[in-house]
């Protein structure tokens, strides 16, 4: 029996209806036969603090297992003011440290996002990926997924109807699968 390629995502929005999580969710969905994204809520990750590092809380712990653990690494960020969402530099904040205990080091990790403006997140993803270097993460660079116009592209339930933004997020998951297993020594 072949072994499940597990992805873990996870969404830079703690806001219920928000089209990221929505996204989030559509990715699940199309994951390819023989993959699973495992979603983990950052809701309740508190503020990072160097303190606490060297014994974090339980959900930082949980979160950081769960990195290690995966085979590649989701983000869907929404974009606040040209940049990452507090929320989601918080927690990767918290997984990455103290130093010397990065949780993300060398995982592949993918991108999209969801905006309701018609840059459809690009200036956070492209943010997001500056803490990439530091954190020695190799990111799949095509195809980008930036859905423009979110709301005209989610129904009313939070489903994905957009049918080019379905198609990109397949390729997306598709060329993260391939990469990491050309990453593989």
């Amino acid at each position: 029996m072949a072994k499940t390629f597990n992805i873990l995502g996870f969404a830079g929005s703690l806001r219920k209806a928000s089209f990221n999580r929505d996204l989030l969710r559509a990715a699940a969905e199309l994951a390819p036969a023989g993959s699973k994204i495992d979603v983990f809520e950052l809701e309740g990750i508190p503020p990072f603090n160097q303190d606490l590092e060297q014994s974090p809380p339980d959900i930082v712990k949980d979160f950081k297992a769960k990195v290690r653990a995966s085979d590649a690494i989701l983000i869907v960020t929404p974009e606040y003011n040209y940049g990452v969402p507090g929320v989601l530099k918080n927690a990767i904040d918290w997984a990455s440290r103290p130093y010397g205990d990065n949780a993300f080091e060398g995982k592949p990790v993918a991108v999209m996002s969801a905006s309701i403006g018609m840059l459809g997140g690009a200036r956070a993803q492209y943010h997001l990926r500056q803490s990439f270097v530091f954190l020695n993460m190799y990111p799949v660079n095509r195809p980008e997924v930036m859905v423009a116009f979110a709301d005209q592209k989610f129904d009313q339930n939070g489903q994905l109807k957009d049918e080019q933004a379905k198609k990109l997020i397949v390729g997306l998951l598709q060329t993260l699968i391939a990469f990491t297993e050309k990453l593989k020594p």
